[in-house]
């Protein structure tokens, strides 16, 4: 196991994390079916909790979280705004929320093989976001 591993990958999921939490606060209000809002809703607070955890888990190693890129907040800003100024339909939302997830896994998955040497429970727990995205984005096929 490496600290230094694990410490980073902890950070790339947190930052992977809070852009999940951000892009679903700004779509999660436009979202017009009520069990399709409870869905984004619902995730969210799964996000939240995992962001805890993995924060704890940090916390453990004398480090802090980390902040999305300022460039891929602001792109996913603009992706989103545009196209919900286009059309507010819950399928807008819910191919922008598969995107997003679909680029959240593929980038922590990068993330895994870059720091291999990671603590066991880090990787577990990038684990868990793995599939918090993939069921999101699996309960959003529907209203496409």
């Amino acid at each position: 196991m490496s600290e230094q591993d694990t410490v980073k990958l902890l950070r790339e999921g947190d930052a992977g994390i809070r852009m999940g939490v951000a892009a679903i606060d700004e779509v999660a209000e436009h979202a017009g079916d009520s069990e399709f809002r409870q869905i984004l809703l619902h995730s969210r607070e799964r996000h939240r909790q995992l962001q805890h955890t993995l924060l704890q888990m940090l916390a453990r190693y004398g480090a802090d979280g980390k902040e999305p890129a300022p460039a891929a907040r602001g792109m996913s800003w603009i992706k989103t705004n545009a196209k919900l100024s286009l059309e507010k339909s819950d399928q807008t939302i819910a191919d922008l929320v598969i995107d997003g997830c679909d680029m959240g896994v593929k980038s922590l998955h990068r993330y895994l093989n870059q720091y291999a040497a990671a603590a066991a429970d880090a990787r577990e727990l990038i684990g868990e976001v793995i599939r918090t995205e993939k069921e999101l984005a699996s309960a959003c096929y529907r209203y496409l």
